[in-house]
């Protein structure tokens, strides 16, 4: 088990990275640093092009999710080193003479994508590289996508015997149908302005300008309330899954929970006092 951040996210103010001492070696697999509400986690692991091994499925979990409570965690970017993002998951552990282990791969990567949406803050994936497979998955799972034009995606499981079936239903959720199927039964990568225009992407910017681009994300969602997003967050992903109707009827009920935040009030004061607000992140 990974050991507990030592206090290291009550000091934003200057770049902190994170150590660990864990049965995993996390400092193979990833690089942390937290600075003004803004967590990094990049994967680093050249040998296997940042593939989403069980060890790095793993502590990945284990690093996005630490300390999410803490109201100086104001969202979390996801990158990684290399002209690979990630290649998805290591075939080596999928070979066919053990299920039970595939299985628990596979729940693995489930519990990973679906913990992305349930955290109280946004994620981004910040790509410049080639996301493949579980890795274009994992990019498909975050709230928001920038990406360079160098970038490149793709789900080429079939050229190797196996569908990206998984794979599949992040891309099918955010992407149109003839797009993903596209992906899916050819394997064939999409550039990143193709991605852009499928809606995988949020953005696509040249390298140049993708860090300045990422900083503008994180300082526009810095700048507004914690437990605003967090509850706008939680519930955007409930509706997706509601009928029409029913959505709006739930929605009416979180607008009027909304209301009665703290920080809500403190929000629509400082517009008609014509001042910034003061968020208490509650």
């Amino acid at each position: 088990m990974l050991r507990r951040f030592p206090n290291t996210l009550k000091l934003w103010s200057r770049s902190i990275p994170i150590r660990f001492v864990s049965n995993t070696n996390v400092e193979e697999f990833l690089k942390v640093k937290n600075e003004n509400g803004v967590r990094e986690i990049t994967l680093c692991h050249p040998p296997t092009r940042n593939s989403l091994s069980m060890d790095m499925m793993g502590v990945l979990h284990e690093v996005l999710n630490e300390d999410k409570d803490n109201l100086n965690l104001r969202c979390i970017v996801l990158s990684a080193e290399g002209k690979v993002w990630s290649a998805g998951h290591n075939l080596k552990q999928l070979q066919p003479n053990d299920l039970q282990y595939r299985d628990a791969v596979f729940q693995k990567m489930t519990d990973l994508v679906i913990g992305i949406q349930k955290l109280p803050v946004p994620v981004i994936a910040k790509v410049n590289g080639y996301a493949a497979a579980a890795g274009c998955q994992l990019v498909a799972s975050c709230d928001i996508i920038v990406a360079t034009d160098k970038s490149m995606f793709s789900t080429p499981g079939a050229a190797v015997g196996v569908f990206c079936n998984t794979p599949g239903v992040a891309v099918g959720r955010v992407m149109s149908r003839p797009k993903s199927a596209y992906m899916l039964m050819t394997g064939l990568p999409l550039t990143g302005q193709e991605a852009y225009v499928a809606g995988l992407v949020t953005k696509v910017v040249p390298e140049s300008e993708l860090d300045k681009t990422i900083d503008d994300i994180a300082n526009a969602i810095r700048a507004k309330s914690r437990a605003v997003i967090a509850l706008g967050k939680e519930f955007y992903y409930e509706q997706l899954n509601l009928p029409l109707e029913q959505a709006y009827v739930r929605a009416k009920a979180k607008m009027n929970e909304n209301l009665q935040l703290a920080d809500c009030m403190e929000g629509m004061s400082s517009f008609v006092e014509k001042r910034a607000p003061k968020w208490k992140h509650t």
